[in-house]
C-alpha cells in the first residue's frame, strides 16, 4: 500500500504508555486468543473473563509499558494508523457529502494490554472494536503481529482493512443502523439476535472495500497484492474458522460475524460496485 507522504490524522489518542497492567496471558498469546474466541463465537460476552485475567498473577501479554523506548517498527505503525484513518476521514466525508449528510470523525485510541472505554474495560486479547458510546475505534498495535503469527494474514494493506471495518462501525453508528440492531437485543432469541450481529458485521466489510474503492480512485494506494491482503484477512478472522481453529467444530447458530466467504464477498462488493446503496445486508436474504 502506498501511504507514506500522506496527511496523518490528528484525531488519534495514543494512551500506550499510560499504564494500567497488561492482559494476562493463559497458555501464551494464541491460548488466549483461542478461549476467548471460544467463549465469543458461542454467543458468550468474554468481558468478564477478560477482567477476571487482568486481576490474576502471571506474566504480561502486553508490550513495553510506560518509559520504555518503542521501536522505529512500531513508530512506522503509529504513522500508518494515522495515514489510512486520515484517508477513511476524507472518504467517508465526501460519500457523506453526497448523501446530503456530514461525517463526524471518530477518534482513535492506541493502547498496550488493556484499554478503558465508553463501552467498559477491555482486553487486547479482543482484538481491535469500536465503542458507539464514546465513537471511538481501539487498536493494540500487537494484533498486527498477531494477524501475521497467528491468523495467517500478512501485509499493510490487510491492516487497513482492520481500520476501515472498525471505522465502518463508526458509520453505522453515525446512521442509526448500530442502534436499530442494539434495540433487538432482548426482544427476539439470541440466534436471531446473532444473525442480526453477522448482518452488521459484513456491512462493516462492504464499507471497508467502498473506502478501499474510493480511496483508490482518490490516492491511488493500491499496490499489486493489497487486495489479496485484505481479501485473506477477511477469510482468516470468519466465524467458521475461528471456530474450527478454537473448537474443531462449527456452530452456525453462533456465527456473530459472517462466515469467512461471506466476509470476503461483501468486502468484494463493497470495492466492486463503490456504492454505498449496494451495501444494506438487512434488506438481502442471501448473504
Amino acid at each position: 500500500m502506498r501511504w507514506e507522504g500522506r496527511r496523518e490524522s490528528e484525531q488519534v489518542e495514543d494512551r500506550r504508555g499510560t499504564g494500567g497492567g497488561g492482559a494476562r496471558a493463559m497458555g501464551g498469546g494464541l491460548g488466549l486468543l483461542v478461549l476467548v474466541a471460544v467463549v465469543w463465537l458461542l454467543g458468550g460476552d468474554p468481558m468478564p473473563l477478560l477482567n477476571e485475567m487482568a486481576q490474576q498473577g502471571g506474566p504480561a501479554m502486553s508490550a513495553p509499558g510506560a518509559g520504555e523506548p518503542r521501536s522505529a517498527e512500531e513508530e512506522q505503525a503509529v504513522r500508518f494508523v494515522k495515514v489510512v484513518l486520515a484517508d477513511t476521514e476524507e472518504i467517508w466525508t465526501e460519500i457523506f457529502r453526497k448523501q446530503g449528510l456530514t461525517y463526524e470523525k471518530p477518534i482513535l485510541v492506541l493502547f498496550r494490554g488493556q484499554v478503558d472505554s465508553g463501552c467498559g474495560r477491555a482486553s487486547a486479547a479482543m482484538g481491535p472494536f469500536y465503542c458507539p458510546a464514546d465513537r471511538r475505534v481501539y487498536i493494540d498495535l500487537s494484533f498486527f503481529q498477531q494477524m501475521r503469527d497467528e491468523l495467517g494474514a500478512s501485509g499493510d494493506f490487510a491492516h487497513a482493512y482492520v481500520i476501515a471495518h472498525e471505522v465502518g462501525h463508526h458509520v453505522q453508528n453515525l446512521l442509526g443502523t448500530s442502534e436499530a440492531v442494539n434495540q433487538r437485543r432482548g426482544r427476539v432469541s439470541q440466534e436471531a439476535y446473532n444473525q442480526l450481529s453477522v448482518r452488521l458485521e459484513l456491512q462493516a466489510d462492504f464499507y471497508a472495500g467502498l473506502w478501499a474503492r474510493h480511496g483508490q480512485e482518490t490516492f491511488h494506494f493500491l499496490e499489486e497484492g493489497d487486495l489479496d491482503e485484505a481479501l485473506q484477512a477477511a477469510l482468516a478472522i470468519g466465524d467458521d474458522t475461528l471456530q474450527r481453529k478454537a473448537q474443531g467444530r462449527v456452530v452456525p447458530e453462533a456465527f456473530t460475524h459472517g462466515t469467512s466467504a461471506q466476509r470476503a464477498r461483501w468486502f468484494k462488493r463493497g470495492f466492486d460496485t463503490g456504492d454505498i446503496r449496494q451495501g444494506d445486508t438487512f434488506r438481502v436474504k442471501e448473504l
